[in-house]
């Protein structure tokens, strides 16, 4: 599994929480937080900042933009100030002219970047059955 962009000791521990069932009862507010959580990482941009970020630590906003293909600056930013609010990123202001404002993964932030490696490991392992299942309905 070497293609996956996580470390073994990540990919391991995702196996295990897969193979963990869920309660019988939910909290609401655990709940509300998974939806809202996925409905943000499923805009696309907040990913791809997650895995930018990632890979490259702590970047400048105009390093950043840099670096995320087809993201608008007014994107960028709207959705690294919900990342903040989230507790996602921080957000460094240096008090330099012109402003030089850093950006860079939280705790927590590196922690949704892992808590998302369960889904790489089954897009690898899946890969195939998902493309010939694709293929077969588009031949149809």
């Amino acid at each position: 599994m070497t293609s996956l962009p996580f470390d073994a000791a990540t990919i391991c521990q995702a196996k295990e929480v897969a193979k963990t069932p869920p309660p019988d009862v939910l909290d609401p507010r655990i709940e509300r937080l998974v939806n809202e959580l996925i409905g943000r990482v499923a805009d696309k941009w907040t990913m791809i900042i997650l895995e930018v970020l990632d890979a490259h630590g702590e970047l400048r906003f105009t390093q950043l933009a840099r670096k995320i293909e087809g993201i608008s600056q007014k994107m960028l930013t709207q959705t690294l100030r919900q990342m903040e609010r989230d507790g996602m990123v921080t957000r460094t202001v240096h008090p330099v002219v012109p402003p030089h404002v850093d950006y860079r993964l939280t705790q927590l932030g590196q922690s949704l970047g892992a808590a998302f490696c369960g889904v790489w490991i089954w897009a690898e392992e899946n890969l195939e059955t998902v493309e010939k299942a694709r293929n077969d309905f588009d031949a149809r």
